[in-house]
């Protein structure tokens, strides 16, 4: 039986983010990549304070090879904006690099799949590096996927939002911010999203105040 493939192998031991990034591109860690258009890496600033970490790539990003630019990334940018998050002091990635999706056929509407936990698990050595790299003041995870990569099973999104988690981890002492996946707002019935939108605004605004 062949040894297992890791995205760890596609991982480069020494470089900056504009590298890592052009690793990505060919990372063959998952089946995931053999669909997708392509590997949606990463957008922000390598000195960013914040990173926003999603689950993965949507039909859009997928298309585009960028994140958070379909409806649920618009709906990100502008509370990013609403909560006083500057946008020079945010990196945004997920994680999850590449689209996993059903399809009916060719041509037919192609329909998001949550990924697995093999694929968190797969995909974590690319987001590991690149929290190295930036080095944020906090971590903001958008969501259960990005909350299974970086905290684990312990914390809950509804439970745990909106307060600044402290570990350990294996790059030092991180913070975390828990809050819900932007795309939860737009699946929220009418006459409750703005609400909706509001808690998720509160809980980045956790974040500004964390900047000073």
């Amino acid at each position: 039986m062949a040894d297992r493939v890791s995205a760890a192998d596609f991982v480069p031991a020494r470089t900056d983010l504009a590298g890592l990034r052009a690793a990505a591109r060919d990372c063959r860690g998952c089946e995931l990549w053999e669909p997708a258009t392509q590997t949606v890496f990463s957008a922000g600033p390598a000195d960013a304070r914040v990173v926003l970490v999603g689950e993965q790539p949507g039909d859009q990003e997928d298309k585009q090879g960028a994140p958070f630019v379909g409806p649920a990334g618009r709906l990100l940018v502008r509370a990013v904006e609403d909560a006083g998050l500057p946008r020079d002091a945010v990196y945004r990635t997920n994680a999850v690099k590449h689209f996993r999706f059903t399809q009916a056929g060719p041509g037919k509407r192609r329909i998001h799949q949550t990924p697995e936990l093999s694929h968190i698990t797969a995909c974590r050595p690319w987001l590991v590096e690149e929290l190295r790299l930036v080095d944020p003041e906090v971590v903001v995870c958008l969501g259960a996927t990005a909350v299974k990569a970086l905290l684990g099973a312990s914390v809950r999104v509804l439970r745990d939002r909106g307060q600044l988690i402290e570990r350990e981890t294996s790059l030092g002492t991180r913070r975390f911010l828990v809050t819900v996946h932007p795309s939860s707002i737009l699946r929220t019935p009418d006459d409750k999203r703005d609400d909706a939108y509001q808690a998720l605004v509160a809980d980045l605004q956790v974040a500004a105040r964390t900047l000073g």
